[in-house]
C-alpha cells in the first residue's frame, strides 16, 4: 500500500494485489466510507458495548425516530399552524386568514441536512392532564416553541407557558425553550419592544422565584409578513445539529480565503439556514439571500428540464448548479447548489 500526492496536494491510497486492477481512493472518500461502515452500530448501548461506539458522528442523534422533533405550543388563534404552513409548506401568509383552527396533532418533516419533525399541538389540549403520555410527548424533543399572541392579552398565554417552564425544567432540563412573540408586524417599533421586554421580565422572574436562574429560554419576535420568523427557525434548528461548529468553522474559511462579507449554508425549500459564519448576521443581507433562493428555484419550475447523460463528445454541464448576480457597486452574490 502506498500514499500519492495528487496534482493539487490531495492524498490518494493506492491498493493493488497481484495483478488485479488498482483501485484508487481519495481521503475524503475513505472518510466517509469509515463513517458509513459505523451506522449499523449507532444504536448500540455505548455503556455495555463499547466495541460498537461510532468513531465518526453520523449526524443522527440517538432517539427512536432518529429525528429530532420541535413542538409547536401555544394558546387558540396564536399562529402556529400559520407558521407551519408558511415555513414547511410554502403558504403565502395572506392565505394563512382561511386556516381553520388546529383540532388534532398535526406532524410535519423538514428533509434537510439533518431530518426534523415538527408537531403542531392545538391551543385547547391540556398535555399535562394525565389521560396524556408526557414522556411520549416531551421524550426525544429537541426543542419546544412556545407561540404568544403579542396582538392579544398574553397573561393567560404566559401562565400556561411558565407552568410548562417549569415542568421541564424540572423532568426535561435539556429542552431548549423558544418563545416566539409572534404577529408583531402590525406593532409600533416601541410598543414591540415594550411586550418583548415585558414578556422576558415575567417568564425570567417566574423562574428566578422557583429557583432556576439560568433556564435554556430564548425569546424571538416573529411575523411570517417578513424574513423573522424564518431567521428565528434557523436560530432554533442550528441548536440541534451537532456538526455545527465544524460548519461555521469551514464557512469561516471560505469568507477569510475568498473574500466574502457573508456565507450561509440554506436549506433551499424552507428558506432556514443551517449555518453561517461567526460574524454578526445582517438581516437585510439574510433577506436578500432568501429572495435570490425563491427567484432562482421559480426560474429552475419554468425553465429546469431534467438533463439526459452527457455524451463523452458533449460539452460537459456542471452537475450542479450555480448562480450569480450583480448588485450595485463592485458587489454580486454568488449561489452554488451543494446536493439536491
Amino acid at each position: 500500500m502506498a500514499l500519492l500526492r495528487g496534482s493539487h496536494g490531495s492524498p490518494f491510497e493506492i491498493s493493488h494485489e497481484g495483478d488485479e486492477e488498482v483501485n484508487i481512493k481519495s481521503k475524503a472518500v475513505l472518510t466517509l466510507e469509515r463513517a458509513l461502515q459505523n451506522l449499523p452500530n449507532l444504536n448500540a448501548d455505548a455503556s455495555t458495548d463499547d466495541e460498537n461506539k461510532p468513531k465518526f458522528h453520523t449526524g443522527r442523534l440517538p432517539n427512536k425516530e432518529g429525528k429530532p422533533k420541535l413542538l409547536l405550543m401555544g394558546q387558540r388563534r396564536s399562529g402556529k399552524s400559520s407558521i407551519s404552513s408558511v415555513v414547511f409548506h410554502k403558504m403565502p401568509p395572506a392565505e394563512t386568514l382561511f386556516l381553520e383552527s388546529t383540532s388534532r396533532i398535526q406532524k410535519d418533516s423538514m428533509h434537510s441536512f439533518m431530518d426534523f419533525q415538527v408537531w403542531d399541538f392545538p391551543g385547547q389540549l391540556d398535555f399535562f392532564d394525565p389521560a396524556f403520555d408526557v414522556d411520549g410527548i416531551f421524550s426525544g424533543i429537541g426543542a419546544l416553541i412556545w407561540v404568544i399572541d403579542a396582538q392579544d392579552d398574553y397573561l393567560e398565554a404566559l401562565s400556561h407557558l411558565n407552568a410548562a417552564a417549569l415542568h421541564l425544567q424540572q423532568s426535561y432540563p435539556a429542552i431548549n425553550i423558544e418563545v416566539f412573540i409572534h404577529k408583531v408586524d402590525g406593532l409600533s417599533d416601541d410598543y414591540k419592544f415594550d411586550t418583548h421586554r415585558d414578556i422576558v421580565q415575567r417568564v425570567q422572574d417566574e423562574l428566578s422565584d422557583n429557583g432556576f436562574e439560568n433556564a435554556p429560554v430564548n425569546f424571538h419576535l416573529t411575523s411570517i409578513y417578513d424574513h423573522s420568523i424564518f431567521e428565528a427557525f434557523s436560530k432554533v434548528c442550528q441548536k440541534l445539529i451537532p456538526q455545527l461548529p465544524t460548519l461555521e468553522g469551514i464557512l469561516n474559511l471560505l469568507c477569510a480565503n475568498c473574500r466574502m462579507e457573508k456565507a450561509y449554508l440554506f436549506d433551499v425549500l424552507s428558506k432556514i439556514y443551517i449555518a453561517t459564519d461567526t460574524s454578526p448576521v445582517d438581516m437585510a443581507s439574510y433577506e436578500v439571500c432568501s429572495d435570490y433562493i425563491d427567484v432562482i428555484v421559480d426560474i429552475s419550475e419554468i425553465y429546469g428540464w431534467e438533463r439526459p447523460p452527457p455524451d463523452d463528445e458533449a460539452e460537459q454541464a456542471l452537475p450542479d448548479a450555480e448562480s450569480t448576480i450583480l448588485l450595485q457597486g463592485p458587489r454580486f452574490m454568488y449561489l452554488r447548489e451543494i446536493n439536491k
